[in-house]
């Protein structure tokens, strides 16, 4: 379902037709907020199968209605980090799929003069290190937030982090190559290139706008 990017190592590229459709939808200027919202989370749903292939597991014994069976269960705790506020979608379409999840926040703001992030919440659980951390953003466009995001979680005890995005940019995955090399990007593309003002393109524009309908 996912491939290693040929020059990004730290990317994997979601190439499947259904996840492709719906991201041509997203790129799409006339789709409305409603169904953007809609998209997103399924998206993210999709896409988390895939993000949790490698979560440990242990036996566990049940008993079935007709007898005991031997079974595999989550070893830790999975924890959902969405950077607010267009990771609030994809936080709710991964909830979706895995309700048994936490959900941490982290408030991250991009200063549109130097393009860095400022952050102005951040709302964890104490224990993050208890199992997997899934970092969701739906653009990874310069990388400053991503970087930041992660070693925040880092600096709290994240010992296996990856993270999650719709659309990526060049730069934006060399930035986290770069800060993170052992973090693994999900992304359903790789887009072109950054603009003058630090957007992706093509891209869908910015997310947490036409998810909300503050466009």
């Amino acid at each position: 379902m996912g491939t290693k990017h040929p020059e990004f190592t730290n990317a994997v590229i979601f190439d499947h037709p259904l996840i492709q459709h719906k991201l041509t939808w997203m790129r799409d200027k006339t789709t409305s907020y409603r169904p953007f919202r809609a998209l997103i989370s399924q998206i993210a749903g999709l896409m988390v199968f895939e993000v949790t292939r490698s979560f440990p597991t242990k036996e566990v014994t049940v008993q079935t209605p007709v007898e005991q069976a031997l079974g595999k269960r989550l070893a830790g705790r999975v924890t959902v980090v969405p950077v607010l506020r267009a990771g609030l979608g994809m936080a709710e379409g991964i909830l979706e799929v895995m309700p048994e999840a936490r959900v941490g926040h982290l408030g991250m703001a991009r200063d549109e003069e130097t393009l860095e992030p400022a952050v102005y919440l951040q709302k964890l659980p104490m224990d993050l290190n208890a199992g997997p951390v899934i970092l969701v953003d739906p653009m990874l466009a310069t990388g400053g937030s991503a970087s930041e995001a992660a070693t925040i979680l880092k600096d709290a005890g994240v010992d296996d982090l990856r993270m999650i995005c719709l659309v990526a940019s060049p730069e934006g995955l060399s930035r986290m190559a770069k800060d993170h090399p052992e973090l693994t990007v999900y992304s359903a593309s790789v887009d072109r290139q950054l603009d003058e003002r630090g957007y992706i393109c093509p891209g869908l524009g910015d997310a947490g706008d036409r998810m909300y309908g503050t466009v």
